[in-house]
């Protein structure tokens, strides 16, 4: 029988630890209790199992504002660290830099000694991890440095653009959960949305919170008039493209720019959803 327990053991786990409603199904009907101010729904598909947990987060989506500045940029620069790793990893277990690897390996111990092949191998495996490095945190710390310093002049000066946070509270207080933005744009057949700076914080991860986000650009847009929504993500980010596909979005074109994109093998996926 699921108890209090059982809520602040998956709240724990989620690093959420604050007032839930919880409603349990099984073979057996256990009773359900609801609260009206609740921030999170929890059904109990289980009774055994946290894996087989629905966690649904109710957060408050709301317009940027000024007092959200330093939490927002905090929340924007701390997470592009987890995709340097996960692209140098993707990079170096390709099978052309495999051989790559190898072949250098071979020709720095045909060349000299030991030491020589070691040498070559880790000019090589430095070079890619910068490139990887450049490619993420290069990127994030331009956009710190630009529009995301004045973000009611870039994001919220126009009635066609908009930046949201996503707010939750947790161990009594308010904290962004989440960001997103959209600006319009205007070609010479259409008029239409870029969704951009879709950042969600790792603390509640699959938990609905990017879907509510990209949900609140879409909603947004329609609301506006565009005709689809437009934006771009990276290949190492296998979750955010896999999120945009369950909301409709659709790929129309690949690109790697040349640089530490190139070799960091990053390639850039652009998606649209037509409204």
């Amino acid at each position: 029988m699921h108890n209090q327990s059982s809520i602040e053991e998956l709240t724990c786990l989620d690093k959420l630890r604050i007032q839930v409603g919880w409603t349990y199904r099984g073979e057996k009907y256990k009773g359900e209790a609801k609260r009206n101010r609740s921030h999170v729904e929890v059904h109990f598909l289980s009774s055994w199992s946290l894996s087989n947990f629905l966690l649904v987060m109710q957060l408050v989506i709301r317009r940027y504002h000024h007092s959200d500045k330093d939490a927002v940029l905090t929340l924007f620069g701390s997470c592009a660290w987890e995709f340097v790793h996960p692209c140098f990893h993707n990079a170096m277990t390709s099978p052309l830099y495999v051989t790559i690897t190898l072949a250098l390996c071979v020709a720095g111990y045909l060349l000299g000694s030991v030491l020589g092949a070691v040498t070559l191998q880790g000019i090589w495996v430095g070079l890619v991890y910068y490139c990887c490095y450049e490619a993420f945190i290069s990127f994030t710390r331009e956009r710190l440095r630009t529009d995301m310093q004045d973000i009611p002049g870039n994001y919220l000066s126009r009635p066609d653009d908009c930046f949201w946070v996503a707010e939750a509270e947790v161990d009594g207080r308010a904290q962004i959960m989440g960001i997103v933005a959209v600006v319009a744009q205007q070609s010479e057949t259409e008029r239409y949305g870029t969704l951009l700076r879709m950042v969600v914080s790792p603390l509640c991860r699959r938990m609905g919170v990017g879907f509510r986000l990209a949900q609140t650009v879409i909603d947004f847009s329609k609301e506006r008039g565009f005709s689809k929504v437009m934006l771009e993500t990276t290949s190492p980010q296998i979750a955010a493209v896999a999120l945009y596909k369950k909301l409709g979005f659709r790929h129309v074109l690949s690109y790697s720019p040349f640089g530490v994109f190139k070799l960091a093998r990053v390639i850039i996926f652009r998606m649209e959803k037509h409204l």
